[in-house]
C-alpha cells in the first residue's frame, strides 16, 4: 500500500473523539472555514425562511464562537501530566499514551489500525515515539504529524525537564543513554537485547537497538587522548597508537554477526536452572564494521606465527572498582591470518562506535563468540597462554548437564571460541494469536566458525511435517559466512487448526544441524543453547 493510499484509508476509518475536537483543530493549519449559504430571498415564504437561515446562522455563529473560546482556553492551559503519568498508560485496559516532544497523545484507538501492526507501536507505549521516528523515518512526515494531532491530550509538566545529576559515587551514572525498545536484562551493567519484532526488520541491524552486553561500567572516553598500547614482541617494537595512527593502516570492512554465548538461555532455564543473563533469542545482531587490520597492526609491532601455540590477549578499559579490567583471547594463528579479517574497529555501520558498543575502539573477531569481541581496547600483547581473565578461564565454557556447580573444573574444558549452528523465529512470537489463511514465518540463522547457513527448515507441526525456508540477505564467501542469513516462509494454515506448533532447524555447509531439545545439551551456564526454536500460536477461529 503507497504512503497516499495508507493515509485515505486511515483518514476513512478514523472515528477522533468529540473531546479532542478542539485540541485537533488548534494543532493544525487549516481554518475551520463552513460554507455559507446564500441570503437570497423569493417567493411567498421568503421572509419565515430567511429568518430561519439568519438564526441557523446566529446558533452556528454562537457554537463558533463558544468552540474559539475553548480552543484558545485549551491554547492557553492545556492539560499537564508527568512522565510517570505517561508511563502508566501502556495497555488497553489503562489506555495507551505516548509523547512526542512535550506533546501528550493518548492512542488507544490507534493502535490497531497502525499500518506496521499494533506490536510496533506497542514499543512505544508509556514513553517517546523519538526513539522509534529516529529508526523509521517515514513516520517524521507532515500527513503523520496531522494523524496525530487527532489524539493529542495534553502537554508534559515542563517542571519535570530538569537536567539530570551526575551520581559520582555510582559507577554507572555516566552510562549512555539507551533506546526504549531494548528488552533490559539487567541495568548495572546493562544488558538488553532488541525486540523480535525489530531484530530481523532489517539485514543490518541499527545501531540504537544492536543487541547490548556489558560486564562492566562503560568508560568515557577521550578519543584525542586515547591510545592502543601493542606489546611488541622480543626484539621488536612496541606501540602505542592513536586513533589518527590507526587510520592511517589500511581501512578494512566486514559484514559481521556477534552473538553471546548465553543467546536462548531463558530455555534452558526452563528445563533446569543456570547461571547467567535470561537471554531471548535477541543476543545476536549484524552490523558492518570498519577499521584496521589486526595482522597489519601486529605485524608492524615485530610479530609473525609461531611454531608454538600463541595467543593474542586483549584487555579493555572498563574495570570494576579493584582495577580488574575485562580481558579475553584468541589463537594467534586466526589473529594473523588475513583470510580470518579480525578487526581493530573504529567504525560500526559507517558511523563512530557507539560508547555502549566499544568507543573508539574494539576487537570484531569474525565467526567467533561475541565474548572474544573485547570492546574499549587499550592492550594487545602476544601470550604463550591464553588470557588469564575471568572470563576467558572461568566463565564462557561448556560442560555435560551432568556437571552441577559442586563438581564443576573450568580447567577441563576448552574457552568458547566458534559457535555452533543456530536459528530462531522471530515472527509470529510465541503465544500470538494469529489470522486463518496464510501465516507468514520470519527468522534468523548464523552458524559460527564462516561456515555458512545452507537451508533453513521450518515445520508448523511440532516437527512431524517441514518446509525449505527461503533465504534472504548477503551471499558470502565459502568458509568467510560472517554474518546472518534471514529467512522467511509463507505457508497455508490447514484448514480447521485452532492452533500451530511452529519449529525451525538450520543446517550449515557442514551439514551440521541443530538439535531438537534442550535437555542433552543443558549445562550449567545455560551456553551454547541452540535446540529447535519453537513458537506456540493460536488460530482466531
Amino acid at each position: 500500500m503507497t504512503v497516499c493510499a495508507t493515509k485515505i484509508s486511515l483518514s476513512s476509518r478514523l472515528k477522533p473523539n468529540p473531546s479532542r475536537l478542539c485540541i485537533q483543530a488548534c494543532s493544525t493549519n487549516e481554518s475551520f472555514q463552513p460554507q455559507h449559504p446564500s441570503l437570497n430571498f423569493s417567493g411567498d415564504n421568503s421572509s419565515s425562511g430567511g429568518w430561519r437561515i439568519m438564526g441557523a446562522l446566529l446558533g452556528l455563529g454562537t457554537a463558533l464562537a463558544y468552540h474559539d473560546h475553548r480552543c484558545r482556553a485549551s491554547q492557553e492551559s492545556p492539560p499537564l501530566y508527568t512522565k510517570e503519568e505517561v508511563y502508566s498508560h501502556r495497555s488497553p485496559e489503562t489506555g495507551i499514551w505516548v509523547t512526542l516532544g512535550s506533546e501528550v497523545f493518548d492512542v488507544t484507538e490507534f493502535v490497531g489500525l497502525h499500518p506496521g501492526g499494533p506490536s510496533k507501536l506497542m514499543l512505544a507505549a508509556g514513553g517517546p515515539l523519538e526513539p522509534f521516528w529516529a529508526l523509521y523515518a517515514v513516520h517524521n512526515q507532515p500527513h503523520v504529524r496531522e494523524l496525530l494531532a487527532q489524539y493529542k491530550i495534553g502537554e508534559l509538566n515542563p517542571e519535570e525537564n530538569v537536567p539530570p545529576t551526575l551520581e559520582t559515587s555510582d559507577p554507572y551514572a555516566d552510562d549512555p543513554m539507551r533506546h526504549p525498545a531494548l528488552k533490559v536484562n539487567s541495568q548495572c551493567p546493562f544488558n538488553a537485547e532488541p525486540p523480535p519484532e525489530l531484530l530481523t526488520e532489517n539485514y543490518i541491524t541499527p545501531n540504537p537497538i544492536f543487541f547490548t552486553r556489558n560486564h562492566l561500567p562503560v568508560p568515557n572516553l577521550d578519543p584525542d587522548t586515547y591510545r592502543l598500547h601493542i606489546v611488541g614482541p622480543p626484539g621488536g617494537q612496541s606501540l602505542s597508537l592513536s586513533l589518527g595512527d590507526l587510520y592511517k593502516f589500511p581501512k578494512h570492512e566486514v559484514t559481521v554477526t556477534l552473538q553471546c554465548a548465553g543467546n536462548r538461555r531463558s530455555e534452558m532455564t526452563r528445563v533446569k536452572e543456570v547461571k547467567g543473563l535470561e537471554w531471548r533469542t535477541g543476543a545476536i545482531s549484524t552490523a558492518r564494521w570498519a577499521g584496521a587490520r589486526l595482522c597489519d597492526v601486529l605485524a608492524q609491532a615485530g610479530h609473525q606465527l609461531s611454531e608454538t601455540e600463541a595467543h593474542v590477549c586483549f584487555e579493555g578499559l572498563d574495570s570494576d572498582p579493584t582495577g580488574t579490567a575485562y580481558g579475553a583471547s584468541i589463537p594467534l594463528a586466526r589473529a594473523m591470518d588475513p583470510e580470518a579479517e579480525v578487526l581493530l574497529a573504529y567504525e560500526m555501520n559507517g558511523q563512530p562506535l557507539p560508547r555502549d558498543h566499544g568507543f573508539p575502539v574494539r576487537v570484531v573477531v569474525p565467526g567467533v563468540v561475541g565474548a572474544r569481541h573485547v570492546k574499549w581496547l587499550g592492550r594487545v600483547s602476544v601470550e604463550s597462554e591464553e588470557s588469564c581473565s575471568h572470563w576467558q578461564r572461568r566463565d564462557y565454557k561448556g560442560f555435560s548437564p551432568s556437571v552441577d556447580w559442586d563438581t564443576v573444573d573450568f580447567d577441563s574444558a576448552p574457552s568458547i571460541q566458534e559457535l555452533p549452528i543456530q536459528s530462531a523465529i522471530t515472527e509470529p512470537q510465541d503465544g500470538e494469536t494469529i489470522e486463518p489463511g496464510e501465516i507468514t514465518v520470519k527468522g534468523y540463522a548464523w552458524s559460527g566458525g564462516g561456515r555458512a547457513v545452507i537451508r533453513v527448515d521450518v515445520s508448523l507441526d511440532g516437527g512431524l511435517t517441514w518446509h525449505a525456508a527461503d533465504l534472504d540477505g548477503e551471499e558470502q564467501p565459502p568458509r568467510k559466512a560472517w554474518a546472518w542469513r534471514l529467512w522467511q516462509l509463507q505457508a497455508s494454515v490447514p484448514a480447521g487448526q485452532k492452533e500451530l506448533n511452529i519449529v525451525c532447524k538450520a543446517v550449515d555447509d557442514s551439514y551440521n544441524v541443530q538439535p531438537d531439545t534442550v535437555a542433552p545439551i543443558w549445562n550449567l551456564r545455560g551456553v551454547l543453547s541452540n535446540a529447535w526454536h519453537r513458537v506456540h500460536v493460536h488460530i482466531t477461529p
